[in-house]
């Protein structure tokens, strides 16, 4: 199951958000809108640009995946100097290609494993408690807040974009 829940839905989500910033490119063409101003928008002052968040949600996905695995020292390094939607949508081909790599079988004793933090003061949370209060919970967050940040400024995205493709059965 945490297989599921990191590796399989986290790449749906950087997939959708990588259509949701293809849409704020189509959006700041047409408007004739420099990309930059979208990239380096933000919802509050005190909160990080469109730029920080793809970051982010690309760092929160990969090192999740590693952190559970024990494989920390597999993660891809990003120098998060991306400027560009062409830069951001590079990482996260790179973050999706990076968990490609596992497999479930990559996640035995992950419920269990004690997940630590440079933030954390010296404490730890079980990879159940990591999975569920901290990576999904972060991940949709700054997805979230780049989809928030696009759609505050006029760009037509939904729901739809948002959850991508359903797994519907008939």
């Amino acid at each position: 199951m945490f297989y599921d829940l990191t590796v399989v839905q986290f790449s749906k989500m950087l997939n959708n958000l990588s259509s949701i910033l293809a849409k704020g490119e189509d959006f700041a063409g047409a408007k004739k809108i420099e990309m930059s101003v979208l990239l380096n928008s933000r919802l509050a002052a005190d909160q990080f640009n469109l730029i920080r968040q793809v970051q982010i949600a690309c760092d929160t996905a990969k090192l999740s995946v590693a952190r559970l695995t024990g494989q920390q020292d597999r993660a891809p390094k990003h120098e998060d100097n991306e400027t560009t939607v062409a830069e951001l949508q590079t990482r996260i081909t790179s973050v999706i290609g990076y968990l490609a790599t596992f497999k479930a079988e990559d996640f035995v004793g992950a419920q269990t494993r004690k997940i630590t933090h440079h933030r954390w003061n010296d404490k730890y949370l079980t990879g159940h408690d990591f999975l569920l209060e901290h990576a999904i919970p972060n991940v949709h967050f700054h997805i979230t807040t780049a989809y928030s940040i696009l759609r505050h400024n006029g760009v037509e995205v939904g729901k739809k974009d948002y959850l991508g493709a359903m797994s519907f059965k008939s």
